[in-house]
């Protein structure tokens, strides 16, 4: 079987800036919800069988507490902000498997069940699908996890994060780590860009790895002084930053991989798509269960 695991946060954003607004008998905008619920369910009718999928169902973590700085969600337009629980709401009662992360953040879901799932030995592949370069340390080089990027139809392996980063998956924090990420709010290190970083990772792999004597890696990239002397002074923000970008493998997810399968919607899956206007659903729904 392959397991096909959802970037449910990231869906809502992409439908929320390309679907058509829509407001419901409430005064609620549900255009997005609607969007991602109708995505989903093609998903299924291309033949996804196992479906789980990872939403922030609050905005903060735990990487709140280790840096102010880190995205909090205080700039995310209410409009948006409105429909993440009814998202969760809406999906479940669709018959989806959701991992809602409280302490932990979506990204983390994605990763905990993918290498959850990966240990099953009935588990073909799993199917990460979100752009996000945090993901791209959860990928095998057997394949037996990727990404797949469902906007632009891109498949994102081992390799792949290879070529685009220069670093193998299992550097992706330390890389991180040292160029920052803005997307989450910290700022890498003064001086390391992705060029010079890469080209020491490729060789050490990993921040901690890296010689405190800049001789010893001169000849890889230029201005290995000052490079060293901005590590130096900021090394253990550089292994903070690190491990905010690494994924958390203990968020909580599912038990086993039958929970994934989908089965159909729950019983109460007509008045919650009622209140969101979801009378096209309701007909894929019904096209669904005649075939």
């Amino acid at each position: 079987m392959r397991i096909h695991l959802i970037d449910g946060t990231y869906e809502l954003f992409r439908h929320f800036f390309g679907a058509p607004s829509h407001i419901n008998s409430k005064g609620q905008e549900v255009g997005a919800v609607r969007a991602v619920a109708s995505s989903m369910l093609s998903m299924v009718n291309q033949g996804a069988t196992h479906i789980g999928i990872a939403t922030d169902h609050v905005i903060t973590s735990f990487r709140n507490e280790l840096y102010d700085g880190y995205k909090d969600g205080s700039d995310l337009d209410p409009v948006i902000l409105g429909q993440f629980n009814l998202l969760e709401e809406v999906l479940d009662s669709l018959g989806f498997m959701i991992f809602p992360m409280v302490d932990f953040e979506a990204d983390d879901g994605l990763g905990a069940a993918a290498r959850k799932a990966a240990l099953n030995p009935d588990v073909e592949q799993v199917i990460i699908c979100t752009p996000d370069k945090d993901l791209g340390q959860c990928l095998t080089q057997d394949e037996k996890i990727i990404q797949y990027d469902r906007r632009k139809e891109l498949r994102i392996t081992y390799e792949t994060v290879i070529e685009k980063f220069g670093v193998t998956p299992e550097s992706i924090p330390d890389y991180l780590g040292l160029v920052g990420d803005t997307a989450d709010g910290f700022p890498g290190i003064k001086g390391w860009g992705a060029k010079s970083s890469a080209t020491l990772l490729s060789h050490y792999h990993h921040i901690e790895n890296i010689p405190n004597d800049h001789m010893e890696w001169a000849m890889q990239v230029r201005s290995s002084q000052k490079l060293s002397e901005s590590l130096n002074t900021d090394y253990e923000l550089a292994l903070l930053f690190k491990l905010i970008a690494t994924i958390d493998y203990e968020a909580p997810t599912f038990e086993t991989v039958s929970e994934l399968k989908w089965n159909g919607p729950k019983d109460n899956y007509e008045n919650i798509l009622k209140s969101i206007d979801g009378d096209r659903i309701l007909q894929r729904l019904d096209k669904m269960e005649t075939n």
